[in-house]
């Protein structure tokens, strides 16, 4: 089967919720998100949390429902082959928009913003944290008010990346004009407070603590949201945000309760709220450094490429780092049934899910092998490697502040340590962490530290460009503002080329095979990500908040026009 025959294919539509008597009729609804959003522009951040907070203003053409479906938001539909939206040699894409769209300060929504988001996020000088959704264009153009045209330079098998998924949402032209390049991060109102398409508009924002909404008075149902207000509260823990759902009942929405299983059975005893899980794509991994961070080098050349990791930049190393860890361990302290050991960064749907297995079985002797044969041997009996040139193997280990990703790094080091590694920890407020502040020293992007970990996936069923984010133009530097997805600074010719044969790959198996090599390559082959966990997402909802369809496959919030209350 070819991805052509699916483009021919009808989409599905939206499955049916309740009529609300009229906009506004349930009050208020709280949410809290224990990451607390740093903007809300998803353009400017990789972190989850912000980009799912942005998703209840703005939106995309299209979107994923909870089957992973795509359906359509802004467009009138999807375009297809069929449908003579997808043209027969798959270089064109054309969306129409739907009529009578309005942006929240009441002007129309033209196919000039699309066009300008598409300008937006490729302007030169600047950063684009979403910037593989717009691999392979050669022009995005305006055919009419409502007609927009997406030309690629070569035949898209998969033309449904660019605006498609709350990763890559439509922004409004007029309020971002003044916003290209570097002075992307200056336009505080803009990020802070967007003008949208979605239910609910921004009426204050207060930067890692709190956000407060209104409903849309221009959203496309007259009838939704069902809530007149809502706020979207951030920080604390994971802990603290369950509790405030399933026992003391003060939230009606806690998302990503990264808790241990029996907590999370304890904090559903308290009968105000319950759990929700599904499984998609999220994985939780350790994403190795290949430049190196130290802060001897100079401020601007610190993990950039122009200096090398000592010691990550061999393949050896990484790969005792990862057969060191004891995966099913990390599982049943961290997740139990929510939790699935992997050696893949894409564990699903099964056509992309390569058959690695190669790392579930911890092996320390082998490990400690692995660096004898480097020649990182300890020198002075101190218990720590040393590589060829005397330099100390000392790694700086950071991630999000949450009890189980601490959990991970105590048993990490301990396994890193009995192989000889010195290993250091680090814990950033997971605001800070995932914010992409470009002159905050603590972001995942900048990468000051020798590894990392953390966990996302991404949206729809297909892995392109997800896997596009490791391209060579893709990696964070000063010059980009820190901005890119391509953290770890793996530049290889040879999988920039695998990522090219993706895109023009129609046929299913081909691409599946495509992508499980490219998989492989990021893991197996390399180790230049190392897999931990595929989790399920777990998180919850009062027992008087209805309307609610958890989503892995786009934000959670994606259906919260759809919220109303239920008691």
């Amino acid at each position: 089967m070819k991805i052509k025959t699916i483009l021919m294919g009808a989409v599905v539509g939206l499955a049916a919720a309740p009529a609300f008597a009229e906009r506004g009729s349930d009050g208020h609804v709280n949410i809290i998100y224990w990451q607390a959003p740093s903007t809300m522009n998803p353009y400017l951040s990789g972190g989850t949390k912000d980009i799912e907070a942005a998703s209840l203003t703005l939106e995309p053409l299209a979107r994923y429902d909870q089957d992973g479906a795509m359906v359509p938001y802004l467009a009138e539909s999807v375009p297809t082959v069929e449908n003579g939206g997808v043209t027969e040699d798959l270089t064109q894409i054309t969306w129409v928009i739907k009529e009578g769209l309005l942006w929240s300060d009441g002007s129309p929504v033209t196919a000039n913003d699309v066009v300008f988001t598409y300008e937006y996020c490729t302007a030169e000088g600047g950063g684009c944290a979403q910037g593989a959704k717009f691999v392979g264009i050669e022009s995005v153009t305006a055919a009419d008010d409502r007609t927009v045209v997406v030309k690629f330079e070569y035949p898209m098998p998969n033309p449904y990346q660019p605006f498609v998924g709350h990763e890559s949402p439509i922004i409004q032209a007029a309020q971002f004009a003044d916003c290209l390049g570097a002075n992307a991060p200056t336009c505080t109102d803009a990020n802070f407070m967007p003008v949208g398409t979605g239910p609910f508009v921004v009426t204050d924002f207060r930067v890692n603590d709190v956000i407060q909404f209104i409903a849309n008075a221009n959203y496309r149902d007259a009838s939704k949201p069902a809530f007149a207000t809502a706020t979207l509260k951030g920080g604390g823990d994971a802990m603290a945000a369950g509790r405030a759902v399933m026992e003391t009942g003060e939230f009606d929405y806690a998302w990503n309760l990264q808790l241990a299983p029996d907590v999370i059975e304890e904090l559903a005893a308290g009968g105000k709220g319950e759990p929700i899980s599904g499984f998609g794509t999220l994985v939780e991994r350790i994403e190795i450094n290949l430049t190196n961070p130290s802060p001897d080098l100079p401020e601007g050349e610190r993990s950039t490429v122009a200096h090398p990791h000592p010691y990550l930049s061999d393949p050896a190393v990484r790969e005792a780092m990862s057969i060191a860890i004891d995966r099913d361990l990390l599982v049943e302290v961290g997740y139990g049934q929510a939790g699935r050991a992997t050696c893949n960064l894409v564990p699903a749907p099964a056509l992309y899910a390569s058959d690695n297995t190669a790392c579930l079985t911890q092996d320390l002797d082998r490990a400690k092998a692995l660096l004898d044969a480097g020649g990182y041997v300890d020198t002075n009996g101190d218990g720590v490697r040393e590589t060829p040139d005397g330099q100390p193997m000392t790694i700086l280990y950071q991630t999000s502040t949450n009890a189980v990703r601490q959990d991970f790094q105590a048993l990490i080091k301990e396994w890193w340590e009995e192989i000889g590694l010195s290993v250091e920890l680090r814990n950033i407020d997971a605001s800070v962490y995932f914010g992409g502040d470009p002159g905050s020293p603590d972001t995942f992007q900048r990468f000051y530290a020798d590894v990392e970990m953390y966990a996302n996936n991404f949206p729809g069923t297909d892995p392109q460009a997800y896997l596009s984010a490791y391209k060579c133009d893709q990696i964070p530097s000063p010059e980009t503002q820190w901005q890119g997805e391509n953290i770890n600074r793996v530049c290889d010719p040879a999988y920039d080329a695998m990522i090219t044969e993706l895109g023009q790959t129609g046929e299913l198996e081909a691409r599946g095979a495509l992508a499980r090599a490219m998989n492989d390559y990021l893991t197996k082959d390399s180790n230049i990500i190392i897999p931990l966990v595929d989790r399920g997402r777990v998180s919850a909802k009062s027992n008087t908040l209805g309307g609610v369809v958890l989503n892995t496959w786009d934000s959670e919030l994606w259906n919260a026009a759809d919220w109303f209350r239920s008691e």
